[in-house]
């Protein structure tokens, strides 16, 4: 796998089997567009990246979400050009928050296969205590919403209990804002018609997902930035 500096060095055999599709289908999507073309290398070989990858599990999200073809080309278009593999995943996370809890019962193999790589039985422990996968008679309960996001987990050096505590941080002040929010909401269409407060409601969830989503990672980096600062000036 490369990082988002290094040169692409997958092959479209490799970029394949760690997407979970097939050959035909990345070529297809090279041909809509969908995907950016291989850097070609050496004896014509086209090598691919983590971009690649990332706008693959982007793609799969949107058809999980029950998007046509035309609609994740459309989608896509209006993707600013660039995006690293970083900024892919989070519109994918924004992407898979619009949708209800989805979890599916699947063996060891599939599990596996939804995650991109093989899985050790340490990291499948892993996952379980960030309640990602649950143990299900010889299979596994697999939140398809977390699985990519506990598997990127599993790279980060960081201990599994900063990991859980970090977990619960965000839950608590997730929910706590998602109260203030709904109350916010509610005194607007208390009014109005039960139709009308649905409708609402599914526009407003995109929204509000990738507005606290955006409004976040600014207030993360401005943290971070201060104590970089300080640990440098200390």
């Amino acid at each position: 796998m490369t990082t988002d500096t290094e040169q692409p060095t997958l092959t479209i055999d490799e970029l394949a089997a760690r997407a979970g599709v097939t050959v035909r289908t990345v070529r297809f999507y090279g041909t809509k567009g969908l995907l950016p073309p291989p850097v070609i290398g050496p004896r014509r070989v086209g090598h691919y990246g983590r971009e690649h990858l990332a706008r693959l599990a982007l793609i799969e999200e949107l058809q999980q979400q029950g998007m046509t073809l035309a609609a994740i080309e459309r989608y896509l278009r209006q993707l600013p050009p660039g995006l690293s593999a970083h900024d892919l995943a989070v519109h994918r996370a924004v992407v898979a928050s619009w949708a209800p809890d989805t979890v599916q019962t699947m063996p060891r193999a599939e599990l596996e296969r939804r995650a991109g790589r093989p899985l050790t039985d340490e990291e499948v422990e892993r996952l379980a205590a960030m309640d990602v996968v649950r143990p299900a008679n010889g299979a596994f309960d697999v939140d398809l919403g977390l699985l990519r996001l506990g598997v990127r987990l599993l790279d980060v050096p960081l201990s599994q209990e900063a990991i859980l505590a970090a977990r619960t941080v965000l839950i608590d002040h997730s929910r706590a804002a998602a109260h203030e929010l709904s109350q916010l909401l509610r005194g607007e269409v208390s009014q109005r018609d039960a139709r009308d407060v649905k409708s609402l409601s599914a526009h407003m969830q995109p929204l509000v997902v990738q507005a606290l989503l955006t409004t976040f990672q600014r207030s993360l980096k401005e943290e971070l930035g201060q104590w970089l600062t300080g640990s440098d000036t200390g």
